[in-house]
Parts: C-alpha cells; structure tokens; sequence
C-alpha cells in the first residue's frame, strides 16, 4: 500500500505554534523560584503557576468536547484545525494582556489568571495542531512530524529560561534576599512582545494559501458517557483542590514569619531570643497541619484521575456506546500515560530549581540556575531534534548519520545559547555523555513508538535512581538527562493513544490534551513530598511515574496487535 505523500509546505507553517507552547512553560521554571521569594510564598505556593498553566489545558479541551457532545459535532472539525489554531492564538494574545496587567500592578493571582487564559488558547492549539500534524502525512508517521513540531518547542523551551531570567535579573547575579526589590518592568516589555507575536502569528495563519483547512464534515457518535464521567471527574477534582488551596493557616505563618523577622531586626536579640522562639514554633504549629493536608488533599486528586480512567477502561470495555474515543482501551491507558509524562517532566523541570539551592547541588541562587534549566528544557530539544529526521524522505544511510550529528549539535546550540546569555557553561561539558547514552536509545528504538517509549522510560528509571542515591554533578546529569529521555515520549504516547481509533482521532486529540492536567497536579504534589522527605527523596515521583510509562509501552502494543495496528 502506497504512503501519503507529507505536505511540507503546509507542515513548516503549521510548525511556528509550537515555539510559544514551550517558551512559555519552560520560562515558568524561572518564575517559580522568582515569585517564591518575590511574593513571599511557601513551595507549594509557588508551584500555583504550574497548576494554573496546566489546569487550564485541562478544563479548555474539557469545554470543548462538552461543546461538541451537545451539539453532536466537533467543534474543533467544525471550525477546521487551520481556525482552530487561530481563534487559540488570538485568545493567548489576550491572556498576555492579562499578565502584562497584573505585572504592572504586582498581582501574584491576577498572575496566574493571565497564565491560564494563555495556556486555554494554547489547549485549543494543541488540540488542533497535533492531529492537524498527523493528517498532513502518512499516519504511521505522524509521530515524525509530531516530534519535528517538538524539536521546535524544544527550541522555545531552551530559550523561555535563559529569555525570562534575563528579564527578570538581568545579566548581574541576584542573591534571593535582593529579589523582592527588583523591577518587572522588563517582564512587561516580554509580554508585550510575546502577545504582538501571538497577534502576528494568528495573522500568518490567516493569510497562508498553503494551509488546509482541516474541516472534519463527519458528525460525531454520541459520548454522553464519556463526558459524564469527565464531568464526575472535574467535579471530584474540585472538591479535592478547595481544601488544598485554603490558604488562611499559611496567611497567620506569614504574619508570624513578618514579625520574627522585624524581632530579629532589632538590637537586642538576647532578650527577645525567647519571644523568638515562641514565634517560629507558632509557624512550626500552623504550618504542618496545612502541609499534611494538602499532601492528602493532592494525593486525592491523584487517586480520583487514575481510578476515574480505570473505571471508563472497564465500563466501555463492558459496553462500548456512549463512550466516544474512549472505547478504545489504548486511548484510555494513553490518556494515563499523558497525564503522568507530562507531570514527571514538568515536576523535574520546576522542582530543579529547589535542588540545586541546597549545599550538596551547588548551592545555587535563583539567578544562577538558568543554565540548568536551560538544559533540562534544552535536552528536550536535543532529542526531538533527533526524532525529526525521520519526518523527511532521506535514504537510511543518511538518516543513521543524522541520528549521531543531531544531538551533538543540539547540545551545542544549547551551550551556545546559555553562553550568549552570560552564563558559564564550563560545568556542562560532560553531559554529552549522556546525550550519547540517548543516541544509542534511538539506534535501538529504531524509530518504532511502543519500542522507543519502552526503551527510554527504563532510562528515566535509571536516571531517577542514580539522582536520587548520589549528589553533585552526577545527580544533577542524572535528574537534567530526564529531559532526554522525555524527549520523545510526547509523540509516541500520542501516536500509540490514537492509533487504529480512525474518526475519533479528533476527540481522542481532545482527551489527551486534558492529561496535561498531569502538569499541575504531579510538580505540586512532589513539591508537598519535599517538605516531608527532602528534596531530592522526593525526585522518588519520577521513577514511579516511569515505571508506568514502561508498563504502557508493552501493553499497548500487545493491544494494537489485537486490533490489527502496527505501528512498530
């Protein structure tokens, strides 16, 4: 059978969206330190930026399958991917409005409001982008182009760090006592150009000749189950996050913390050194009863994803009607799998920053640790790069050869960009050791989704496991080369979720962005097992989650085999 020729043009426009996806989520790596010390937050408070960014993702795609199951029709085929991604982008343009407002009046919530209204636009991309991304092709190689389009987020990823740490610290080093007095005038002028660039890109989109319109005619069945299950769901997540963010203990811990330092300010610290320590077990006092019970109230949050899906695996496995997309058992268990990829790489990304202020990491301020989170992100990059090549028609020879030169110069591009910003990079170098233990993944993958995933979740597991039992450089390479082996997961989840499941593809699209909701529930809830094991202990979360992806990996392929899908 004759593959469907790729339609490049169309592919290289398409592509441009998926700079801003990664540079602004990585660029909140840098914000989260920031704003701990700017606002005065607590862990787990800071952590609100991710929950807020990626919640979003969640309660957007949400909306609109919900849309599209009162109405009988998808309301992103209705529109076409092309309008889809438009209407996206010109509704992130106005959640940068809303951040370049509540900067200005130095709002931390009116903060993650513009957060989330940006990520709801970009819910409605990715929605559209990624299955857009397979129907310019072949299908069994829309996992190619997918990870091409991620090699472009990758490079927005690398850059959103090094980006934001020099708008908000400029190119001086910037202890954490000095940054409750820096200015976020130059984090408006970000914004400003970041919305102007979402304007213009929607505009681009707008008058391209060489983009479809990626209407889908086809009405789609009824799946009053699924979305009644998801709804449950969203409810129960409610009332799991209402305790959590109850904030009035932590708000008495402020006022208590405000006054023992003004104590400490004074002269006369013999005399008020019992006052002192009155005042800190008061804050001992508050603070442990809230941290208990928002590590219960998150963990819950957990329980209610994973046995919310598991009862839908069961339920249409039972009786198929009414469940949409999710009749099929791999878009179920990829749905899983989403939730947990993204949350293992976003939680490493956003509690790195955590690690490395601690003596046996290097004792590093917020100002100085953009040049490894500029790699984490980076290492993203550098693997999707590789996974790209295969998006293009070249000969296997050549194709081999690029696998090796790709990383190698991705590595280098990442050092390049973190040195032009000011930063050293001397304490880098050796990490292309891991970048070769990546490429020696992909020869071995072979470019098959089930086999590659599976090879490069037992990395993470291995990653994980050396992090967590050594210190120095080597766990930091280990807990950074997380983000090679996240690299490629993205489309091979995706690929694998929605192979074999034909008209669905488009609301099991929308399923599988709502999982990004693993972002916002998973960095948390290792931050909340920080404060009660230690930091690095709580890196723990990301063998775990591995170790499911490992499990997907192999039952998912024994599932497409039933079915007749082979994808490897």
């Amino acid at each position: 059978m004759s593959q469907v020729k790729t339609n490049y043009s169309a592919l290289f426009t398409l592509i441009s969206v998926f700079f801003f996806w990664g540079f602004i989520a990585a660029g909140n790596s840098i914000f989260i330190p920031f704003c701990k010390h700017y606002f005065k937050l607590d862990q787990f408070q800071s952590q609100l930026i991710d929950f807020a960014f990626y919640f979003a993702y969640y309660i957007g795609a949400l909306t609109l399958f919900a849309i599209g199951s009162n109405k009988g029709i998808n309301p992103v085929g209705k529109w076409g991917y092309k309008k889809s991604i438009i209407y996206g982008l010109l509704f992130s343009a106005i959640g940068a409005g809303a951040m370049i407002v509540s900067v200005y009046f130095d709002v931390f919530t009116g903060m993650l409001v513009g957060l989330f209204v940006v990520a709801l636009g970009f819910s409605l991309q990715q929605t559209s982008a990624n299955p857009f991304m397979i129907s310019l092709g072949d299908e069994s190689t829309g996992s190619n182009r997918i990870s091409l389009g991620g090699g472009i987020n990758s490079l927005g990823t690398t850059i959103g760090p090094l980006v934001v740490a020099l708008a908000l610290f400029g190119s001086a080093a910037v202890s954490d006592e000095q940054i409750q007095h820096l200015s976020l005038n130059k984090v408006i002028i970000l914004y400003i150009c970041v919305g102007l660039l979402f304007v213009g890109i929607a505009m681009l989109f707008t008058f391209s000749k060489n983009l479809p319109s990626g209407i889908i005619e086809e009405k789609t069945e009824n799946s009053n189950k699924a979305l009644r299950a998801l709804l449950i769901i969203t409810g129960l997540l409610v009332m799991c996050f209402a305790p959590v963010f109850s904030s009035y203990r932590s708000d008495q811990a402020k006022e208590i913390i405000e006054k023992t330092q003004i104590i400490k300010a004074e002269e006369n610290l013999v005399s008020n050194s019992k006052v002192i320590e009155i005042l800190e077990q008061e804050i001992h006092d508050l603070k442990v009863p809230l941290e208990n019970e928002r590590m219960f109230w998150l963990s819950m949050g957990l329980v209610v994803i994973v046995s919310g899906l598991l009862f839908a695996f069961r339920s249409a496995k039972k009786n198929s009607e009414g469940w949409g997309a999710m009749q099929y058992p791999q878009l179920i268990l990829g749905m899983l799998a989403i939730f947990i990829y993204v949350g293992v790489e976003v939680a490493v990304g956003s509690n790195l920053g955590e690690l490395l202020k601690q003596s046996k990491f290097g004792g590093y301020s917020s100002s100085n640790i953009a040049p490894f989170i500029a790699l984490y992100w980076g290492s993203l990059m550098i693997g999707r790069w590789a996974s790209a090549i295969h998006a293009f028609d070249l000969k296997v020879s050549t194709k081999n050869l690029l696998t090796t030169i790709i990383p190698i110069l991705a590595f280098g591009v990442v050092l390049l960009l973190t040195h032009l910003a000011g930063h050293d990079v001397s304490n880098l170098y050796f990490y292309l050791i891991c970048v070769l233990i990546q490429i020696i993944g992909f020869y071995i993958g072979k470019n098959k989704p089930a086999k590659t995933l599976l090879i490069f979740s037992s990395l993470g597991i291995v990653a994980t496991i050396v992090g967590l039992v050594t210190h120095g450089t080597i766990a930091i390479y280990a807990f950074l080369s997380v983000g090679l082996f996240c690299s490629i997961m993205w489309p091979c989840i995706f690929s694998l979720a929605l192979g074999g499941i034909g008209k669905y593809q488009a609301q099991g699209s929308a399923f599988l962005i709502m999982m990004i909701l693993g972002g916002a529930i998973i960095p948390p809830l290792q931050g909340k097992l920080s404060d009660l094991i230690g930091i690095q202990q709580s890196f723990v979360v990301g063998t775990l989650c591995f170790a499911y992806l490992a499990f997907f990996a192999i039952i998912v392929k024994r599932m497409l085999k039933k079915q007749g899908v082979h994808l490897d």
